[in-house]
């Protein structure tokens, strides 16, 4: 997939394909990187390039429980697997985190393309914190806007830690990706381009 997105068919493919690209640029974030270097926390944060992406693997599998109404812990009780889900733990590997990633944009689209009405309700859940008291219901459409608002901005987030890792940024990485041939103003990220 190419740095922006393709043209779409209307608004539930639209909803779906800026989703994908946001997806596609996170993952983007990782090319290249090693076990140790996708668990590196580069920055003040304790955040790592492999545990954003579990973070956010997770998170949208989680709206999806949401969307589809299935009971889910108490709040108190998944605290732990909560912050387990921002952190690439030493069994796993980056690839494994990616493709559960994969699983599950797979049932994303899925379970959007079985709603009919992205109009439909989604109750919000109670005794989440960060949730609002005052509102009963949000709709898939919602869901799907609040989904590429998260991922885009832990997007951004894996990109800072990315170049505190080794130096490599968004455009070299895509042009690696993607096989770019080399141009004046860009040239595609390798092991050796990066500073020392």
């Amino acid at each position: 997939m190419a740095g922006n997105v393709r043209p779409v068919a209307d608004e539930r493919d639209g909803l779906l394909s800026f989703l994908e690209q946001q997806r596609y640029v996170l993952r983007l974030a990782a090319h290249g990187l090693t076990d140790e270097q996708a668990r590196l926390s580069s920055t003040k944060s304790t955040l790592s390039v492999g545990g954003l992406i579990k973070h956010v693997a997770a998170t949208e599998d989680s709206w999806l429980d949401t969307i589809l109404q299935v009971p889910q812990k108490p709040f108190g009780e998944a605290m732990a697997e909560y912050e387990d889900a921002h952190r690439l733990r030493p069994d796993e590997t980056l690839a494994g985190v990616l493709a559960r990633y994969d699983e599950v944009a797979a049932r994303t689209a899925e379970v959007i393309g079985g709603i009919d009405d992205l109009g439909r309700p989604v109750p919000v859940p109670k005794g989440v914190p960060w949730f609002p008291q005052d509102i009963e219901a949000w709709s898939v459409r919602w869901v799907l806007l609040h989904l590429i608002q998260e991922t885009a901005r832990h997007a951004g987030h894996a990109d800072i830690i990315r170049e505190h890792v080794d130096g490599a940024t968004a455009m070299p990485l895509m042009a690696a990706a993607e096989g770019w041939p080399e141009f004046p103003f860009i040239k595609p990220w390798t092991p050796e381009s990066q500073p020392a």
